[in-house]
């Protein structure tokens, strides 16, 4: 038997195996060293600021800083509008894991009502979720302590406090300051829009109406910001750098908040407006619109029980009576009859036969007088002193509508005044062209005789009113109606988070405003014809402006007028006993004072009186304001000429 053979290893060829084997190992690992060493070249080296400012991120913030709205005064320092510390409870969606059921639990644990809770969701669907949103925006004190011991259960939500506004007056100034209310959706859309989106990274509210919003950009003031160190629960540990932010102006208003007070007392219980305004320069010294409301409801978000409310009231609350537009009626008398003077048509001493009533040839209406029998013959003192229809239907018939509304139009009637805020009206000059374009129908005399007497499609504001007044008690030189007096500041130097001490000055900037072309007569004495009559008007004994000044300590002048709201038929006799409220007429008046060298006048309006008219009903509000703002001053008055 032949036995196999047995091989023998071959040494050799392990040996260089192995060898081939470590050196593929070997440089396997060189190459997976270079490539690392490289990316760690790569992190540390070639992108080392990018990695470190993604580590600092995260654990670092930069804030903006929201900056503190400028305060709003009155001519003589009252502060009108405040900014006060209020705590709102806010969320940051991102950083609560179940939402819906932390936003529950706070709610329960706090009392929010579902209303809010729901306004929050909407929110959120709008906002991205990194962005902070607010779930209360007024927390009591109690519920800041309730809500600090059950802090560690709301990952993401957090007390916030900050600056809120506030108006010490409430309904008094709402009207006139608007109010600050929280930013929505289109205000949103037009700060992108404006590229002011950035600024208003850190606020809240932004101005609605008024004042607040007329000088919003001056009132808001500029972002700054803070660099901050928080820690992985997203507290803030220390600031690193602060960059103030630069506060908003404050305001000084000509408004008189007594004046104001006064006024609002003057119209209790009536549905009206009065606008006082200085004749020198313009500025408004009261305003008031009655029935108002409170801006304070709007600030921290309205209820949709109290809006409701304000809504469907039957005054209409939310309209600003001051600059909406009411037939002017007999108050327009004066500047009628300052256009025929100036025309040539009538002298001072031109007269009319005044038998109760005017009818034009050929025409079978009879535009009549207020008063019944008539007041004889009278001439141009005696028709505004009387207010005498017959002689303004004449004087109109024989203006026409196109000399009337291109004189009217020179006084700012059927246009803006200008004032410094956005809801005034334009009222209605009506012309042939207006209604053309208007009714596409022609324009016919009897519309031009109601005119003549501030009827027709003829609506002012009290504003209006008051600034014609004024151009007519300048002699034709036109001011611009204005709110805002001057602004203020501080000017801070060397400012920082470690270093506190600054160098304040306050700066003040007085606001001018330019005047409008003035109006030039030809005959310069028809001025004081005019304001003659109207002087005469309050002071003679029987006139119609006459008993509600009576008394007075300062010598005022004025006219007064009363509006038709309803038709009346030809043979129908008005009955204010017999009319629905809303039909009834219209009260106006207009006042200045002195007679010479006049400080203030006055326009009131109130709607639907029972009985009587501008004199009975809007002349005892003027004489009141008028009261306040003279005090126990006493001015000579001027003998009737």
């Amino acid at each position: 038997m032949i036995r196999s053979r047995v091989s023998i290893r071959n040494h050799t060829a392990e040996s260089n195996l192995f060898t081939r084997r470590a050196f593929i190992a070997f440089f396997g690992v060189f190459i997976l060293l270079v490539i690392l060493f490289s990316n760690v070249y790569f992190l540390q080296v070639s992108s080392y600021e990018q990695y470190q400012t993604r580590s600092n991120s995260n654990r670092i913030k930069l804030l903006p800083v929201a900056p503190n709205r400028g305060l709003i005064y009155d001519r003589n320092g009252v502060l009108l509008a405040d900014n006060k510390p209020v705590y709102s409870l806010s969320v940051i969606p991102e950083d609560v894991e179940k939402l819906k059921e932390s936003i529950a639990d706070v709610s329960v644990l706090l009392g929010i009502s579902s209303e809010r809770q729901e306004k929050f969701f909407q929110s959120v669907k709008r906002k991205r979720r990194f962005k902070q949103i607010e779930l209360h925006p007024r927390l009591s004190p109690h519920q800041v302590a309730l809500f600090s011991v059950n802090q560690h259960k709301f990952n993401g939500i957090f007390v916030d406090a900050r600056l809120k506004r506030f108006y010490p007056f409430g309904d008094l100034t709402t009207h006139n300051l608007g109010y600050v209310a929280r930013i929505n959706r289109k205000d949103v859309q037009k700060l992108e829009r404006d590229g002011n989106a950035e600024n208003y990274a850190a606020t809240y509210g932004i101005g609605k109406l008024g004042i607040e919003k007329y000088y919003e950009e001056t009132l808001h003031g500029k972002i700054g910001h803070q660099e901050v160190e928080i820690n992985n629960q997203g507290r803030i540990i220390r600031t690193l750098n602060y960059t103030p932010p630069v506060p908003g102006k404050n305001l000084t208003l000509t408004l008189d908040i007594e004046l104001q007070m006064i006024a609002k007392r003057a119209l209790k219980g009536k549905r009206g407006a009065v606008v006082a305004m200085n004749p020198n320069t313009g500025g408004i010294l009261a305003m008031y619109s009655n029935p108002s409301y409170d801006g304070n409801l709007f600030v921290n978000g309205i209820s949709s029980k109290n809006y409701n409310k304000i809504l469907k009231s039957k005054d209409l609350p939310l309209i600003n009576r001051a600059v909406q537009g009411y037939p002017p009626a007999s108050t327009v008398k004066p500047f009628l009859a300052l256009t025929g003077l100036e025309d040539g048509i009538i002298t001072p001493q031109t007269t009319v036969k005044d038998p109760g009533w005017y009818q034009l040839e050929g025409l079978p209406n009879k535009y009549r007088d207020w008063k019944k029998w008539g007041h004889g013959l009278v001439d141009l003192n005696k028709a505004i002193e009387q207010s005498c229809n017959i002689y303004f239907f004449d004087l109109a018939f024989k203006l026409g509508i196109t000399k009337i509304s291109n004189m009217m139009e020179k006084f700012g009637f059927g246009d803006y005044t200008g004032i410094d805020i956005h809801e005034e009206s334009r009222g209605i000059m009506p012309s042939v062209e207006w209604k053309r374009a208007r009714y596409n129908k022609p324009w016919y005399t009897g519309e031009t005789l109601s005119v003549g007497i501030g009827q027709s499609f003829w609506t002012v504001t009290p504003l209006q009113l008051a600034n014609a007044l004024t151009t007519l008690v300048n002699h034709g030189e036109r001011k611009v109606p204005h709110f805002l007096q001057a602004t203020s500041y501080t000017n801070q130097e060397n400012q920082s988070a470690q270093n506190t001490d600054s160098i304040e000055e306050n700066i003040v900037e007085i606001t001018a405003f330019e005047e409008q072309a003035p109006i030039k007569l030809i005959q310069d004495k028809n001025w004081e014809v005019v304001l003659n009559a109207m002087h005469r008007t309050v002071q003679k004994v029987g006139a119609t402006a006459y008993t509600p000044f009576k008394g007075s300590t300062y010598d005022a002048a004025g006219k007064t007028g009363s509006a038709q709201v309803a038709s009346i038929k030809q043979d129908e006799d008005y009955d204010a006993n017999s009319t629905q409220e809303n039909k009834r007429d219209n009260a106006m008046f207009i006042a200045f004072a002195p007679y010479k060298n006049p400080e203030i006048v006055v326009a009131v309006a109130i709607e639907n009186v029972a009985k009587g008219g501008g004199g009975s009903n809007a002349g005892p509000v003027a004489r009141q304001i008028m009261d306040q703002y003279f005090g126990n001053r006493v001015i000579e008055k001027t003998k009737l000429n």
